[in-house]
């Protein structure tokens, strides 16, 4: 890493030296958008091609369903692209059964926008809630850490969950709203992989006081188990269409009476003041860079409009002061605690126990026997 380095802006995209390990090539394009077109031959839609690929993919997914209640699983937040790809997986005619991962930060916008889905769509529906006294521990657990990755504990038990319920219901594919078009950049130095069940169960031990007793825990061997003998596959079905998101928002505003929360991923009330508040305050990461870089790269937005949007205020103050009385209190701190936390000195997920190499070597050997 080189924190003193002089501030560059990527000339094509507009990540940045906020990024401690981007580099720059002779043209000034970051290695982000050039990894990013260098990928998209493989990731982004092609037209014909990619429709006989989603055509082929939905007959696989009806023929392994034929003997189940559900052809799919999908998880619903009531953001975007999770309620899009239920809307299409209801206009593909499959039988889906909505999962929704309550970890006790859903806004009230989100739940109405869950409430919408499902009744509009006509599906079944299911909501896994974690035990809030475990989990509320975990999270201050990776708060205290001064990791930047402190949404590991939503992102690890989600897809568990996932896993789980696909098991329970014998459903052989589950449908992510992950996509390349609007989510192919993400800095490696502003998270880690939150599947690596030694680096949670570490950072619990070290700063954790409530013992697991249901919170849902995968691990390499449980997605081993689940992917290979349970045969359970994940699809990122926005990544076999022509995915614009702005042509999104307005489909599920006019079909199904979504209503717009304000930012991505601020359908959660803790994973809105942690990236537009605690992201930038502690870490100096902005995530909207790395998401409005990806719309420039995938030609959703221009260059300019992406500068414009980040002139806009993150974080409207009146907003601030109430989600963060709000987070402070639910997590049960006071003022001191939480600045003590902030104040801190930033950690490096490394700084932790992890699995990361013998990980990186596993899944490396799993993409290559799968052709990837």
């Amino acid at each position: 890493m080189t924190e003193n380095r002089p501030y560059q802006q990527c000339t094509r995209c507009i990540m940045d030296t906020t990024d401690l390990e981007i580099t720059f090539n002779e043209e000034g394009h970051c290695n982000h958008c050039v990894e990013y077109f260098a990928l998209a031959p493989y990731y982004a839609y092609k037209g014909a091609e990619t429709d006989r690929q989603l055509q082929e993919t939905v007959a696989k997914i009806k023929e392994a369903g034929k003997n189940s209640d559900y052809d799919v699983m999908v998880g619903v937040s009531g953001g975007v692209d999770s309620t899009y790809v239920a809307y299409l997986a209801k206009k593909l005619g499959l039988r889906i059964l909505a999962f929704h991962f309550d970890n006790g930060w859903n806004s009230e916008l989100a739940v109405k926008n869950v409430e919408n889905i499902v009744k509009k769509l006509d599906v079944d529906y299911q909501t896994w809630v974690v035990d809030w006294e475990e989990f509320r521990d975990l999270q201050i657990s990776f708060l205290k850490a001064s990791v930047a990755n402190a949404e590991t504990p939503t992102d690890h038990a989600f897809l568990a969950a996932t896993y789980h319920l696909c098991a329970k219901y014998n459903i052989k594919y589950f449908l992510s709203g992950s996509n390349f078009a609007t989510e192919g950049i993400l800095p490696d130095s502003w998270g880690y992989n939150a599947k690596d069940v030694k680096h949670l169960k570490g950072i619990h031990k070290l700063f954790g006081k409530i013992p697991f007793k249901t919170y849902p825990l995968l691990g390499f061997n449980r997605e081993f188990y689940y992917t290979y003998v349970k045969k359970i596959r994940m699809v990122r079905l926005l990544n076999l269409v022509p995915y614009v998101k702005s042509d999104a928002m307005k489909v599920i505003q006019d079909e199904l009476g979504w209503v717009y929360y304000g930012g991505k991923h601020y359908e959660s009330v803790f994973t809105r003041f942690f990236q537009a508040y605690y992201l930038p305050q502690k870490f100096n990461i902005d995530k909207r860079l790395a998401h409005l870089s990806t719309l420039i790269c995938s030609g959703q937005i221009t260059r300019e409009q992406a500068l414009e949007e980040m002139k806009q205020d993150v974080y409207p103050p009146d907003l601030l002061a109430e989600d963060k009385e709000y987070v402070i209190k639910k997590l049960g701190m006071n003022s001191e605690e939480f600045e003590a936390i902030l104040k801190a000195p930033a950690k490096h997920y490394s700084d932790y126990p992890n699995d990361e190499k013998r990980l990186k070597f596993i899944y490396k050997t799993y993409n290559k026997l799968r052709g990837r």
